[in-house]
């Protein structure tokens, strides 16, 4: 009996001739084929949570705050980005013109204790922060009755 070993423990890839090879293009293409593909299209967010707010952090490092769109409709919360940029090169033998287009959409279904009015939003180094504050909560109403 011989043992080769997978890589991830897949029975279904082939065996592992040059690991290093095969590591370096896992990295590089496997979220493009598999399920994973999100990752390379939109930035990661983190969600705080504190008595009076809530916080969002979103990584989107590279660009300027004015490549933001930020809205709220009904109870969803859109982040959008977009850079588009474009280098002309030119030289006595050749010219070169490249084009980059970079665009992005989180959304976010808002709790229904959110300040709608109250939104606030910053972009400090690389770092969209939104932060929405919480309404009051109601007070519950009561009554004493007297019973006659």
């Amino acid at each position: 009996m011989t043992l080769i070993k997978f890589q991830n423990e897949n029975a279904t890839r082939k065996p592992v001739v040059f690991p290093a090879f095969n590591d370096l293009w896992g990295d590089i293409f496997d979220g493009m084929v598999t399920g994973d593909f999100k990752r390379w299209s939109s930035p990661s967010v983190n969600i705080k949570e504190s008595d009076s707010a809530y916080t969002l952090e979103l990584a989107a490092p590279g660009l300027a705050k004015e490549d933001f769109k930020i809205r709220v409709e009904e109870n969803q919360l859109t982040i959008s980005g977009e850079k588009k940029q474009e280098q002309n090169e030119k030289n006595e033998k050749y010219s070169r013109k490249e084009f980059s287009f970079t665009s992005f959409t989180r959304s976010f279904t808002l709790p229904e204790n959110v300040n709608m009015e109250g939104i606030q939003a910053n972009y400090n180094h690389g770092i969209m922060m939104v932060v929405l504050p919480k309404t009051e909560p109601a007070k519950p109403k009561t009554k004493e009755i007297n019973i006659g």
